[in-house]
């Protein structure tokens, strides 16, 4: 053997060699790997773990004890600005919350996923390995007790806390996760930090970023500081900020107030030759120990320090929160400069030497302030600048605004207030906590099945009304779903999707039995799906009761941010057969993308659908994938005659297939892509072989009610 032969075969069993993968050779094969990315078996404290009771143990005022002191005592290896690690911890909290998004609920801090790639090797998270590694020390003292995703975010607002912002509250809670999330799409360009015209159709309008993306380039968590395509032009940048922001459920006094409570303290670095730095993290060889981005100036800390390329504070005091933002910002002019490192920044006309900040290890040294483009924006927006103004007049308004838009910014991703651990827990209600009323769990439930079941409505009417109540859920953000029963409400009462006219048939019903029992609209509706489900599984011949949970609420028109909602939207539900247009994504690939965000395995989604094709339940009535003769049976015949091989399946010239018997060509059945998949892939068909077995018909009805429940339940955090 060679001496430097490698004596293992590697190939396409390995991560090393991805030119030998499957996606590699079949790039258009559909991937499942979204259902399944966190798998227990990548969790190394097991299935009995709980952090959320774990949590519970924590003594709290100890942990933020150590957390303070950590701001300004452990400056040996990685020295602080002005010996305080406020600024770079609020940052590293900030780029972790940062990454949520609107549209899919995905991103934001709620699993500690800064921590693995692509976000720990981010350009914009330059330097953030060592905030989390002086946390280490932490970690390690309170262990299980304290996740990585809620420390993270617990030391950015500890570190407002020692700076002098009194906070809004904090809520333990997150659960971390074990290896990168391949769920997110973050984008599809090839090299970081390319150009924005790869993600707008036209980048001068912002609004036509591509969804569900929320930052303006690949790398960065929001807008490029030094303007438009890194062109200086606050104008243009204002308006790539407010779309950014909306995207991240922010409006735009909540968008002034965290630009300026974001900048009120710590700097930005560019002293230096970026081109210098060593690779990211996960490029970097094993002797880095995780870290990334090495200077070899001077160790890369204090003013030698290279992170944005921008160079300097934006404040006098960068370690105190204060209003000193606003009278930098409002109280000079500003001209464009270039930093050491060769990045566009806004710097004063003429200043006074006692307002400059000082330097970060010698206090005898002054140098300017800066702002950056999208600081200069809230000066030259009209609505930014009003914002500013009433900021400016009223400083403990400014500081409140900021506090809830903080805890926002942190908190939107973990869910409802009823998920809230600790005792800093607010217990305001906020209307972006999409709060619901406590339901009633002391009425009949008999009483209300049987008024369902004299209604007079059908199988598919109780059963497809209480999918698309409960299909909203999104494990992303822990938002929508049955709970509240908002599908009465605006939007989602006037969602084709959700057929209005049926549904405005079916919740006058079902509003009239809620009345007359004391039960809520959304225990109705998910108790008659069940039924309907009951009923078609009798039809099959299984005598099965479907397990319901009273005590959902209803929310009310006042509790419901209806724009908020909009992005809840289904565009696609390939459970009900439907899309709402066509799009370039394939009808599988969305069907994925909703089952992995209602926290759908791969089996359970293969049952579901096959289970809601056999009850006649699709979109409008479409015949599409219908592969029964006794429709409203809940029987395994969907997947027995998709396997079929007395069938052949043929495409249309509409898009659609049709499926004709061998022998003499009649036409049997239609359908589309989304059932297709389930004999065509390899994975899905090996499910849906399972399930028309002659011996699994049983089986199938067990894992379909399984599969129905877990739906149905996703969103009731008061009993999981």
């Amino acid at each position: 053997m060679a001496k430097n032969q490698c004596p293992f075969h590697h190939g396409g069993n390995t991560a090393v060699s991805g030119s030998t993968t499957e996606s590699h050779w079949w790039p258009e094969a559909l991937n499942l790997d979204i259902l399944h990315q966190h798998d227990r078996k990548t969790d190394p404290m097991g299935g009995d773990f709980d952090y959320r009771e774990a949590v519970k143990s924590l003594d709290v005022v100890a942990l933020k004890k150590d957390l303070h002191a950590l701001m300004t005592d452990s400056q040996d290896w990685w020295p602080a600005d002005w010996g305080h690690y406020g600024g770079l911890m609020v940052r590293m909290a900030w780029h972790a919350a940062g990454t949520y998004r609107l549209a899919d609920g995905r991103g934001g801090g709620g699993t500690g996923n800064q921590r693995f790639a692509p976000l720990n090797s981010w350009p914009d998270n330059a330097s953030l390995d060592k905030a989390r590694r002086l946390l280490w020390p932490i970690k390690k003292k309170y262990g299980n007790q304290i996740s990585w995703a809620d420390l993270i975010i617990l030391a950015g607002t500890v570190a407002y806390e020692s700076m002098g912002l009194p906070s809004f509250g904090f809520s333990f809670g997150r659960e971390d996760i074990w290896h990168p999330e391949k769920d997110i799409y973050w984008g599809a360009e090839k090299e970081w930090l390319a150009s924005s015209d790869e993600r707008y159709a036209d980048v001068e309008s912002p609004e036509t970023l591509e969804n569900p993306l929320s930052a303006v380039q690949m790398g960065l968590i929001y807008v490029n500081p030094e303007g438009v395509n890194g062109k200086p032009d606050p104008v243009k940048t204002a308006e790539q900020v407010r779309e950014t922001f909306a995207r991240m459920a922010m409006d735009d006094e909540e968008t002034a107030a965290l630009t300026a409570g974001g900048h009120t303290v710590g700097k930005a670095h560019g002293n230096g030759d970026a081109e210098a730095l060593g690779p990211e993290p996960e490029a970097a060889d094993v002797e880095q120990q995780g870290f990334g981005w090495h200077n070899p100036n001077q160790g890369g800390v204090g003013r030698h320090s290279v992170t944005s390329g921008i160079e300097g504070a934006w404040t006098s005091k960068p370690t105190e929160f204060d209003m000193g933002y606003f009278d930098m910002l409002f109280g000079h002019e500003w001209e464009l400069k270039k930093s050491p490192a060769g990045a566009w920044q806004w710097e004063p006309v003429e200043i006074h030497e006692d307002d400059k900040p000082v330097d970060v290890e010698d206090d005898s040294i002054r140098y300017n302030p800066i702002m950056t483009d999208a600081d200069m924006a809230m000066k030259v927006d009209p609505s930014y600048r009003a914002i500013c103004e009433k900021f400016m007049d009223d400083p403990e308004y400014f500081k409140d605004t900021f506090a809830r838009a903080w805890f926002k910014l942190t908190h939107r991703d973990l869910g409802p207030k009823t998920r809230y651990i600790g005792p800093e827990a607010p217990s305001e209600d906020l209307l972006w906590q999409d709060p619901i009323p406590a339901g009633n769990r002391d009425y009949d439930v008999a009483a209300v099945a049987a008024k369902i079941a004299d209604s007079g409505l059908h199988i598919a009417e109780l059963v497809s009304t209480a999918w698309d109540s409960a299909r909203t859920y999104r494990g992303s953000d822990r938002r929508g779903g049955a709970n509240g029963a908002r599908i009465r409400l605006a939007p989602q009462k006037d969602w084709p999707g959700n057929e209005p006219q049926r549904l405005a048939k079916v919740l006058a019903v079902y509003e009239e039995i809620a009345a007359s029992t004391g039960a809520s609209v959304a225990d109705v509706i998910v108790l008659g799906g069940n039924i309907g489900v009951e009923r078609a599984a009798k039809a099959a011949g299984y005598d099965i009761q479907v397990p319901f949970t009273p005590g959902r609420g209803d929310a009310t028109a006042e509790m419901t941010d209806a724009a908020s909602f909009a992005p809840l939207e289904p565009l696609a539900d390939g459970f009900r057969n439907w899309q709402k247009q066509d799009y370039a994504v394939k009808p599988e690939e969305m069907l994925l993308d909703r089952a992995q965000l209602m926290g759908l395995t791969a089996p359970e989604m293969t049952v579901l659908l096959g289970g809601m094709r056999v009850l006649g339940t699709n979109h409008g009535g479409a015949q599409h994938g219908v592969l029964t003769d006794r429709v409203g049976a809940l029987s395994n015949d969907f997947f027995v005659h998709l396997t079929d091989m007395a069938y052949r399946w043929q495409p249309t010239s509409d898009g659609h297939y049709e499926i004709r018997d061998r022998q003499s060509d009649a036409l049997k059945w239609t359908a589309t892509r989304v059932d297709l998949v389930f004999g065509s892939n390899s994975v899905l068909r090996s499910y849906a072989e399972v399930y028309a077995q002659d011996d699994n018909a049983e089986k199938f009805v067990k894992d379909f009610v399984k599969a129905w429940v877990k739906v149905m339940n996703a969103d009731r955090f008061d009993v999981q």
